[in-house]
């Protein structure tokens, strides 16, 4: 399962192709799909797609997710493949969802890869940091005491 990390900052040019991060580019070469997730926009790769799809039709079954997010999340998709200089086609349409401007971030997001405007990237910053703080407190990732540790 491949891992995404960094946060490097991109240009989307002007027919909506966004340049990928070159170590990011062989983890999705054999393609993946990009749909609206939490205010960005999330390029997942096929496996992780597949398994993210197993778990929302066992919940839609399961009464525990409604349909019409299920529908939703699905008609939002797109299958998308680097071209030879591992650029991707932003959609119009997912740049809006997302309040894409002209300049983004594409950040690694451990299974999957995120796309956010740079202004929304650098406002939530502070408060990613916050979260890391609490999470790493609570032994959840890094140092001792972590979960894996115990």
């Amino acid at each position: 399962m491949a891992r995404f990390v960094g946060a490097y900052e991109y240009t989307i040019d002007g027919q909506g192709r966004l340049i990928l991060p070159p170590s990011f580019r062989s983890k999705l070469a054999d393609g993946a799909y990009v749909t609206a997730l939490d205010n960005c926009l999330a390029i997942i790769p096929t496996e992780e797609f597949d398994a993210m799809s197993d778990l929302m039709e066992e919940s839609v079954a399961d009464g525990e997710f409604d349909i019409e997010g299920y529908r939703e999340f699905f008609s939002q998709a797109m299958d998308v493949v680097p071209d030879g200089q591992g650029r991707i086609k932003i959609r119009p349409q997912h740049a809006e969802l997302a309040g894409l401007n002209r300049n983004v971030v594409v950040a690694g997001v451990g299974k999957r890869v995120e796309i956010w405007d740079q202004e929304r990237w650098q406002a939530k910053s502070a408060d990613r940091s916050e979260k890391l703080a609490e999470g790493v407190g609570k032994g959840i990732g890094i140092g001792p005491g972590t979960r894996r540790n115990r």
